[in-house]
């Protein structure tokens, strides 16, 4: 996992060891599951602060992600435990009672809970495994996985056909899908004394079009009868880097407004027509919390444990959703999946369904060239799907239903080993 170049510019490298990454390994010991998210989203949100105006008051993007990563499970040594890769690591043996380590990379969306998944799994279930797993955004899971310097990676989109294309032809195996979990892309924003917001399509759109530019603008002010709305200018804040999370709600302006999808379109990344960037779920977090007047959008959990205040949309049946587990799951009511497990979820006719929710996948390869990593990896997936919807469930994240998790648990049994 890794560290923004903001931390390593603010924060003394003694204070790093004891918080490297997103829910930092000493936070993680004194604050598990949830809490240990919010601190340390918290912690990158006054740290922005000292540095954000610098590059807010330039309309340009907070600092990309550096190369730290970290070893979930695992607690640094009393002389740093640093691997080579810059992360504390810890690695016992295998399931064969060899030592086995995965490395992965890929989405932010799912970070928070893959930590927690790969905590449990590797203090308390298999010892004997060690996982590496870094938040770099799904393009760079996609590039990664692709050249074959992770043993898989994670995205919140579906690789694409060429993406696939390229990876078998270099890896000679072929790509699989796996869907972990669903989850919620939720508009957060940033305005003194207004607790309640409500978009539809068409404001949405226009405002990340920056055609709505204003607070108090007549189209908002339609929506939200008695609600005082300031006369302030409206921050919009999008991702800086190739992301499955823009890639999921890009697809729903697309899917909902014909300006957007003629000017800008879907993507992991796209020329944004107005707005700043962050690097990833949090980075955005953190300058919506600093900049007011800010509207950006983020993962469920990252809205929920920040404390940022989140829009109600209109859905497809026209209806108003706030988001919530709930709503996230009733929109895969009445879907179909097709077998290679590459769908979308957004903007569905569920009356109840919150309309930007997405799935995220693992993406692994059906011949890995070390046997005893294959292992490990069914082993460590399986068991996530099986057991770890509690976990999922408490960080905002909807379990798979038991039709999909019975193919994701078929795809997982395809993994094998080229020996």
């Amino acid at each position: 996992m890794r560290v923004r170049p903001l931390l390593a510019r603010v924060v003394p490298a003694g204070f790093r060891g004891v918080f490297p990454g997103r829910a930092g390994l000493g936070v993680r010991r004194l604050f598990p599951g949830r809490a240990g998210l919010a601190v340390r989203v918290g912690l990158v949100g006054v740290l922005a602060g000292l540095v954000a105006l610098v590059f807010l008051g330039c309309g340009g993007d907070v600092p990309s992600a550096g190369g730290v990563s970290t070893t979930a499970g695992g607690v640094p040594s009393a002389d740093g435990g640093a691997s080579a890769d810059g992360g504390a690591s810890t690695t016992a043996g295998g399931p064969d009672g060899g030592s086995v380590s995965l490395n992965g990379a890929g989405a932010t969306f799912p970070e928070p809970l893959y930590l927690e998944w790969i905590g449990e799994y590797t203090q308390r279930v298999q010892p004997n495994v060690s996982i590496n797993y870094q938040g770099i955004g799904s393009g760079g899971g996609i590039q990664q996985f692709t050249q074959e310097t992770v043993d898989f990676g994670a995205s919140d989109a579906p690789m694409k056909d060429d993406e696939i294309a390229a990876a078998e032809s270099a890896r000679g195996a072929k790509v699989l899908h796996i869907p972990t979990v669903f989850g919620a892309v939720v508009l957060v924003y940033n305005l003194e004394g207004v607790d309640a917001l409500k978009l539809d399509q068409e404001t949405l759109a226009g405002i990340f079009l920056g055609e709505i530019t204003r607070w108090d603008d007549q189209r908002i002010v339609a929506l939200n009868p008695g609600v005082r709305l300031p006369g302030e200018a409206i921050q919009v804040v999008h991702r800086s880097d190739a992301s499955g999370t823009t890639n999921i709600f890009t697809g729903y302006l697309t899917q909902v407004s014909a300006l957007w999808k003629g000017r800008v379109g879907q993507g992991k990344d796209v020329a944004w027509p107005v707005g700043i960037g962050g690097q990833g779920n949090d980075g955005v977090a953190a300058v919506v919390q600093q900049q007011k007047g800010a509207l950006g959008y983020v993962e469920l959990s990252y809205a929920v444990e920040s404390g940022l205040k989140m829009v109600a949309l209109k859905n497809k049946a026209g209806n108003f959703v706030e988001p919530s587990l709930e709503a996230t799951s009733a929109a895969a009511v009445g879907v179909t999946f097709p077998a290679d497990l590459r769908f979308s979820l957004s903007d569905s006719a569920a009356p109840a369904a919150y309309p930007i929710v997405g799935a995220t996948w693992v993406l692994a390869y059906d011949r890995m060239a070390d046997p005893a990593k294959a292992e490990a990896l069914k082993g460590f997936l399986a068991w996530a799907l099986r057991d770890g919807d509690a976990v999922a469930r408490e960080l905002g994240y909807a379990p798979l239903p038991p039709e999909l998790k019975r193919q994701a648990l078929a795809k997982i049994q395809a993994i094998g080993s080229a020996q």
